[in-house]
């Protein structure tokens, strides 16, 4: 009987961590607009970014997280805290909207989710948007947006993947970042 619970719970526990990895934005990039815009290319970066950002920080484990390569190096949890800054950042260079809870405040899970969904609500506003220069403001054009956190966020994107791989867990190899899906 303790078996046959036993199982029940497990079935269950992995069914509801599907579900919920399910809703996750992400896991593949959407297909592409029909049209070039201002906005929906860099939406498109946006989205190349969160695609990188899901596989890179998907079945990370404690150790993945603390680890850290040097003495004066970020942990990938420290690095991972530093991405959802930049996506706060993002998101509130072009709306009102922005997470109020401070990283250090969260789990990994939750620094993860909301970084995400940070990436697909800047994404959805982009591809609303004709002309980015509306989000230009009196401290700096969009165009520091561009070359400031997404690009900054890309590069700390490659670095969780290098770290992963230095403690022992590699990138899932079926990711396809050139397709925005994973292969067969």
């Amino acid at each position: 009987m303790k078996r046959l619970i036993l199982i029940h719970a497990l079935i269950l526990t992995a069914i509801m961590t599907a579900q919920t990895e399910d809703k996750l934005p992400y896991h593949n990039i959407e297909e592409y607009p029909e049209t070039y815009t201002q906005g929906t290319v860099v939406a498109r970066m946006v989205d190349g970014l969160g695609f990188r950002y899901y596989w890179a920080t998907e079945d990370l484990r404690p150790e993945d997280l603390s680890y850290r390569p040097s003495e004066s190096g970020r942990t990938s949890s420290e690095t991972i805290e530093h991405l959802y800054g930049l996506s706060n950042f993002i998101l509130k260079s072009i709306s009102s909207n922005e997470s109020k809870q401070k990283g250090s405040e969260m789990t990994f899970e939750g620094i993860r989710t909301q970084t995400l969904f940070n990436f697909k609500k800047a994404s959805d506003i982009l591809k609303a948007t004709d002309d980015v220069s509306q989000f230009d403001n009196d401290r700096y054009p969009f165009w520091n947006v561009i070359n400031g956190p997404i690009a900054d966020a890309l590069w700390h994107c490659g670095q969780i993947v290098m770290l992963r791989r230095a403690s022992g867990n590699p990138f899932n190899s079926k990711v396809s970042v050139f397709q925005g899906k994973l292969r067969e």
